[in-house]
């Protein structure tokens, strides 16, 4: 229930605070054909890693930051390309969802431990249960080199 609550609240807030809101999300997929998911604390389901542009922040920043912080990607960003843009109007009508891929990057621990439940490779074949439809659309996309507007 707390959790639900103070997801309702952030939500809100940011509605209220802003006109449009503005998130990224990284695809990482590793020479063994696996891609890079995170687990958060505070929402459910398996998720490419990413999260909110803040006002003032550059969206590649953003993506660099995220992927740091929620996986332990380190990316140069020469190493991160834009791929699609896409409208997330489930829970705000004003939210967008950049998608980077990143082709290189090394590991450290993650910076976000109480943010993130769990965080790994899986295979693209073997996806963890709950992993959201939002990731399984993008990674088909990616795969068969489309795009739709929509998260």
């Amino acid at each position: 229930m707390l959790k639900f609550l103070r997801k309702t609240l952030i939500h809100t807030w940011f509605r209220l605070s802003r006109g449009a809101t503005l998130g990224v999300r990284i695809l990482a997929i590793d020479a063994d054909n696996r891609v890079c998911l995170v687990r958060h604390t505070y929402l459910p389901g398996w998720h490419l890693p990413g999260g909110g542009v803040e006002r003032g922040e550059h969206a590649l920043d953003a993506a660099l930051k995220e992927a740091r912080e929620e996986a332990g990607l380190i990316i140069r960003p020469e190493d991160l390309r834009l791929i699609s843009i896409h409208t997330n109007f489930a829970y705000f009508k004003g939210d967008h969802v950049l998608l980077y891929r990143a082709d290189t990057w090394t590991t450290q621990p993650p910076d976000r431990a109480h943010e993130i439940a769990e965080h790994g490779f899986f295979s693209l074949n073997d996806l963890p249960v709950g992993t959201t439809a939002s990731t399984h659309r993008r990674l088909s996309e990616a795969k068969d080199g489309l795009s739709s507007p929509t998260w």
